[in-house]
């Protein structure tokens, strides 16, 4: 009978260990989902946490989600967990995204004694995040660009080793984990031996520019196994269509030209020109942006792509023959529907912003003290209206409509 219950022990345990590694390899955002970013300076730039919500916003826009940001120029996990309650649990997150690191080593080499306090303070975070039942992705911050100036050679191996404690951390707390500091780096080496100066993610060696928003967020999205394609269509030139996340109706077979209506679940991420630089380093977004159109079975030639009369590309019948994927395109009406969205999105993060340091920060003196705990409710309640208001014309624009699409042969 002992033999008996360690046996069952055993069993039950190591189906929950099966449990959360499973959970720590599905993608973490869920319908509905209230996010939360939360970090140092770089978080409060709003970069890579804009193109996460581009990326959440256009791929899945039924599922309704809203973001916040929390993020403070200087911050620590330390700091981090102090705020904590106010800052994050009291705003009411399903999830949220922790970026701390980069300020706790102190840009120098490894202490030890911060290194303990920063894994201590952060363990605490995901510690009050589960007591409240709100989600975590822990993600180590991105590696410090050295190519301009060596000294950061120094603090770049100090952040590997500050850093390796994470992954264990979220572990036991049963939350993903992205070492951004391991791909982020390993990118900046690629740079470093491709002598490719000009592709400059982090200016001042720590912030981002705009290709450094688009690493970081690619490096947090595909650590979180986010899924690549927004949809997929195969139109052979004879035979059955194959669909995926999309609908096709209305297929018409001619010669030299092929047409059909396309109702897609999501709209491709929105890229900019800032990007062409970073993309080859970021597999050119096919692992997160596949917006993909495969015909075999074309005659020899050259193609043209076109959406509701406007040529968006033009393909050759072997690259068409093999796939190719449309989502970094920068023309059509589908880019114009996915740009708008964006735009939106940072106008209502320019509210956010305010909302935070204007209200949610906001520290009174004492001698207004009782007119504030009247006014703050009111005024966050206010703005959050707002931002909930700009969020659903975020929604609402972000849900495609039916196209029809040619690939015609060109001379």
């Amino acid at each position: 009978m002992r033999m008996l219950s360690r046996l069952l022990l055993t069993l039950l345990c190591t189906l929950a260990v099966a449990r959360g590694l499973l959970a720590q390899d599905a993608f973490p955002f869920k319908e509905g989902d209230r996010v939360m970013f939360l970090g140092d300076s770089i978080t409060e730039q709003y970069q890579y946490s804009s193109e996460i919500e581009r990326y959440l916003a256009t791929r899945f826009p039924a599922w309704k989600l809203s973001f916040l940001n929390a993020g403070i120029g200087g911050d620590t996990a330390w700091g981090g967990m102090n705020r904590f309650q106010q800052h994050v649990l009291d705003e009411k997150p399903t999830i949220v995204t922790i970026n701390f690191g980069m300020n706790d080593g102190g840009y120098g080499g490894f202490d030890a004694n911060r290194a303990k306090a920063y894994a201590e303070q952060t363990g605490k975070m995901l510690d009050m995040a589960k007591t409240a039942g709100v989600r975590v992705a822990l993600i180590s911050p991105n590696a410090v660009d050295w190519r301009k100036n060596k000294d950061r050679l120094v603090y770049l191996e100090t952040q590997k080793q500050f850093y390796a404690p994470l992954k264990e951390i979220a572990a036991t707390h049963q939350f993903p984990f992205v070492d951004q500091y391991a791909t982020t780096r390993a990118t900046l080496e690629k740079l470093a031996a491709d002598k490719a100066a000009q592709v400059d993610p982090f200016p001042d060696s720590v912030h981002t520019n705009s290709s450094g928003g688009l690493l970081m967020a690619h490096a947090i999205l595909t650590g979180l196994h986010a899924p690549a394609v927004v949809s997929d269509v195969t139109i052979p030139a004879s035979g059955n269509v194959e669909a995926k996340r999309c609908a096709v109706t209305d297929v018409k077979r001619g010669e030299g030209i092929i047409e059909f209506d396309r109702l897609d679940e999501g709209l491709p991420m929105p890229t900019v020109a800032e990007w062409d630089g970073i993309l080859p380093y970021v597999n050119n977004l096919t692992d997160l942006n596949w917006y993909g159109l495969k015909v075999p079975g074309l005659p020899a030639g050259q193609y043209a792509i076109s959406v509701d009369g406007v040529e968006i590309a033009k393909h050759s019948a072997d690259e068409l023959g093999a796939g190719v994927n449309l989502g970094n395109l920068r023309v059509g009406p589908i880019y114009e529907q996915a740009k708008k969205v964006g735009d939106v999105i940072n106008a209502k993060n320019q509210l956010v912003h305010q909302r935070f340091r204007g209200v949610v920060m906001f520290n009174p003196p004492d001698w207004l003290a009782d007119i504030t705990a009247e006014r703050k409710p009111k005024e966050l309640a206010k703005r959050r209206q707002q931002i909930d208001e700009k969020q659903a014309e975020i929604q609402k624009l972000a849900m495609p409509g039916k196209h029809h699409w040619e690939v015609k042969r060109v001379p």
